[in-house]
């Protein structure tokens, strides 16, 4: 299994919006990727809770099978919709993509 990590730090104002409102949106357009992307094994979107200058605002851990079925993921167009949006609304960005540990 996979685990992808990616964090965000949000725009304070974007597409016409307050980083709440695109955090919330961004949750959302992720958390419908479920039962759409049908390599998705898991996901789980979290929002910062302590505030710090260089701390991330959001992030998402998505499980998959292997870096194929993350491809897939990627370039699912559901994906790539969302993705289209976080990148207009988002001004930093840190991925990592590992093994994940056995539960």
């Amino acid at each position: 299994m996979l685990l992808h990590t990616v964090m965000w730090k949000f725009k304070e104002n974007a597409e016409g919006h307050t980083k709440a409102e695109n955090i919330a949106t961004v949750r959302t357009g992720l958390e419908n990727l479920v039962g759409v992307v049908p390599v998705l094994d898991e996901l789980h979107f979290y929002e910062n809770e302590v505030e710090c200058g260089r701390n991330f605002d959001a992030m998402l851990q998505v499980t998959v099978r292997d870096g194929d079925a993350l491809e897939a993921y990627k370039t699912h167009p559901a994906h790539q919709k969302v993705a289209a949006f976080v990148a207009k609304v988002t001004e930093g960005r840190a991925a990592v993509d590992i093994t994940k540990p056995a539960d």
